[in-house]
């Protein structure tokens, strides 16, 4: 499922009380996730920009640049850690469960049992297609145990499907 548009690590945190990644395979996200996201993310920025300056030029006041300015400053953060946050996704198949890992200073780590899962779905926007990665979303009984997993490549999303399908047909639970 790793190709060489994936990312090739997942990054351990530095701290000594970090969540322990476990030991096996993690597979990374498409590196292309980073670049619909920094599209995505700029194209807000540019969009504030213009809706600010023709606010200004309309009636020509500037109080519109303070919550302007908010917005730019929180996606402007966004763009820059970005590129880090997509390494710090991963997942690992594991004998009995898959396991998701996502965040860098609040960590999320979830291990969803092959039996819980009712439903695999994969889906993909425009940019998505255009980049030719995907999402996929694993459905269980509990609201708090779902996961999504951005920004697979095409072939790995279908791959990681299939297996989760196969899986589930041979303990003929969930799904």
């Amino acid at each position: 499922m790793l190709g060489d548009r994936t990312y090739d690590r997942i990054l351990e945190p530095r701290s000594e009380s970090r969540l322990p990644l476990g030991d096996g395979t993690w597979h990374q996200l498409a590196r292309a996730y980073v670049r619909v996201q920094l599209i995505t993310q700029g194209a807000v920025f540019v969009l504030v920009v213009v809706a600010a300056v023709a606010a200004q030029v309309i009636t020509g006041v500037r109080w519109q640049w303070i919550p302007a300015g908010v917005i730019l400053l929180i996606t402007l953060i966004g763009l820059v850690i970005t590129p880090r946050q997509a390494r710090s996704f991963g997942y690992q198949l594991r004998h009995d469960d898959l396991v998701f890992r996502r965040g860098i200073l609040w960590q999320r780590v979830v291990a969803v049992p092959y039996g819980r899962m009712q439903l695999v779905d994969i889906t993909h926007g425009p940019l998505d297609r255009g980049f030719g990665i995907a999402q996929l979303k694993l459905v269980t009984a509990a609201a708090s145990t779902g996961v999504t997993i951005p920004g697979l490549t095409q072939e790995a999303a279908e791959h990681l499907r299939d297996t989760l399908v196969a899986v589930a047909e041979t303990r003929r639970t969930g799904l």
